[in-house]
C-alpha cells in the first residue's frame, strides 16, 4: 500500500499556511549565512596534508586536527537550536557569524603547533552551529507542503565546505598561508552586518516556553528525535566525513597531488549539495521514507565498491560521486521528516539534537579511517563498516521509521 503523501496529509488536516511575505529573501539570507559559516568551519580540512608535513603529525593526529571543529560544531547545535527557539534567527545569525571571526583570525595568524591548532579548531566549531539556527527559521517562513524543498535549499548552504575545498589551498599558495583566513573573516563580518539589517523573524512565529534545559529535555524524551538523529548521523555524517577526510584518502590511496585531491573533494561536495534540494523536493511529492531508503541503499552499494580500492581511479570516482548524490538526497529527506513530525515551537530544539547527531556522525569516521590506515595500511575495513551502517539505516527507515512517520504526518 502506498504511503500517503505528507503534503496531502497536511493539507487535509488544515495545517498548511500561506508563505509569509519576503520568504524568498529570508531563505536566501539564511542559506548565505549557512554557506559562509560552513566555509569558515571547513577551513582546516583542505590543509590537513600540509599541516601534517609542517607539524610532523601522525595519521591519527591529522585526522583529529580536522575532526575537532566537526565535534564542537555538532555538539554546539544543541544549545544554539534551543536558543534560536527563544531568541530568533535575527539575533543568532549575526552573533554566531561575528564570534566565528575570532578563531578564524587566531588560526590564520597565531597557530603554529598542534596544540594551538586544536585550540583554534575547537572554537572554529562555532561556525558549524548555524544549521540549528536556519532550520527553525526557514521552517517558520514556509507552509508544510513546501518545506521539504525550502529546507533542502537552505541545506545547500553546506556547500560552504566546497568553497573551502576549492579555494583554501590555492589561495594559501598564491597569497600566503594567512590569506584564506583573513578573507573568510572579512566575509563573516560583511554577512553579520547584512543579516542584522535584512533578517527578520516572522511576527507570528511560535516562541518556545520554558528554559533551555526544559526544551532540550522535551526533545530528548521524544522517540522521533532519536530515530531522526540516527538517520541524519548516517546521511549528513557521511557527507561531513568525506568532505573532511577525502583529500587525505585520495593522496594516500591514489597518490594524487594535494591540489588535485582538494578539487576532487570539492566536486564531491558540490554534487552532494546540489542533491540536497532534490531530496527535499522528492520528499514533498512522494514521501521521505522511500527517498531515504533508496539513498541509504545506494550508499551501501557504492561503499562496497570503494572498500576494494578499485585500481582504476575513474571507477572509484564514479563510486564516490554516487555516494555524494545519495548522501545529499538523504540529508534533504531527513529534514522533510523533521518538519512533518515536530511541532513548530520545538523544531529548533529537536533540530539541535538531530544536527548534533549528524555532525557527530562526521566526527568519528575520519578518526576510524586514520586508525585503520595506521594499523592495516589500507581502508577496506573502514569502507566496509560504512556499507554495513548504510544498509542498516535503509532497513531501519523502511521498517521502524515508515511505521512511525505515516500517522504522524497528519
Amino acid at each position: 500500500m502506498r504511503t500517503p503523501s505528507p503534503a496531502a496529509d497536511r493539507a487535509a488536516s488544515g495545517a498548511a499556511a500561506p508563505t509569509g511575505r519576503g520568504a524568498g529573501l529570508m531563505l536566501a539570507m539564511a542559506t548565505l549565512g549557512f554557506a559562509v559559516t560552513f566555509w569558515a568551519w571547513a577551513l582546516l580540512s583542505p590543509l590537513g596534508s600540509t599541516l601534517r608535513e609542517q607539524l610532523g603529525l601522525s595519521a591519527f593526529q591529522q585526522a583529529l586536527l580536522v575532526a575537532v571543529p566537526v565535534l564542537v560544531g555538532s555538539l554546539g547545535r544543541i544549545p544554539v537550536g534551543a536558543l534560536t527557539d527563544r531568541l530568533g534567527a535575527r539575533r543568532m545569525f549575526p552573533a554566531v557569524a561575528l564570534l566565528t571571526v575570532l578563531p578564524v583570525l587566531y588560526l590564520g595568524h597565531f597557530a603554529h603547533s598542534l596544540t594551538a591548532y586544536l585550540v583554534g579548531g575547537f572554537f572554529l566549531g562555532l561556525g558549524g552551529t548555524t544549521f540549528a539556527i536556519g532550520i527553525p527559521f526557514v521552517n517558520a517562513w514556509f507552509p508544510p507542503a513546501r518545506r521539504g524543498l525550502a529546507l533542502g535549499t537552505f541545506g545547500a548552504g553546506m556547500g560552504g565546505t566546497a568553497i573551502s575545498a576549492f579555494t583554501t589551498v590555492q589561495l594559501a599558495k598564491a597569497f600566503g598561508a594567512s590569506f584564506p583566513f583573513d578573507l573568510v573573516a572579512a566575509v563573516l563580518v560583511v554577512y553579520a552586518v547584512a543579516a542584522a539589517v535584512l533578517l527578520r523573524d516572522r511576527a507570528d512565529r511560535q516562541i518556545a516556553q520554558g528554559s533551555v534545559l526544559q526544551r532540550l529535555g522535551g526533545a530528548l524524551r521524544t522517540a522521533a528525535t532519536w530515530q531522526l538523529s540516527f538517520l541524519y548521523a548516517v546521511a549528513f555524517g557521511g557527507f561531513v566525513a568525506f568532505s573532511v577526510y577525502l583529500p587525505t584518502y585520495l593522496t594516500a590511496a591514489y597518490h594524487l597531488a594535494k591540489g588535485d585531491a582538494a578539487l576532487r573533494t570539492a566536486g564531491f561536495v558540490v554534487l552532494a549539495v546540489a542533491m540536497r534540494p532534490v531530496g527535499g523536493w522528492l520528499s514533498d511529492r512522494l514521501h521521505p521514507v522511500p527517498v531515504l531508503t533508496t539513498a541509504f541503499s545506494a550508499v551501501a552499494a557504492f561503499a562496497s565498491v570503494v572498500a576494494f580500492q578499485p585500481p582504476l581511479l575513474p571507477v572509484a570516482t564514479i563510486a564516490f560521486l554516487g555516494m555524494a548524490a545519495a548522501l545529499g538526497a538523504g540529508t534533504g529527506a531527513v529534514f522533510a521528516l523533521v518538519a512533518g513530525m515536530v511541532a513548530a515551537e520545538r523544531v529548533g530544539a529537536v533540530t539541535g539534537v538531530v544536527g548534533a547527531a549528524g555532525g557527530l556522525g562526521g566526527f568519528f569516521p575520519p578518526l576510524v579511517m586514520g586508525l585503520v590506515y595506521g594499523a592495516l595500511g589500507g581502508y577496506t575495513v573502514g569502507f566496509a563498516l560504512l556499507a554495513v551502517t548504510a544498509l542498516g539505516a535503509a532497513l531501519f527507515t523502511a521498517t521502524v521509521v515508515r511505521h512511525r512517520s505515516a500517522p504522524q504526518q497528519t
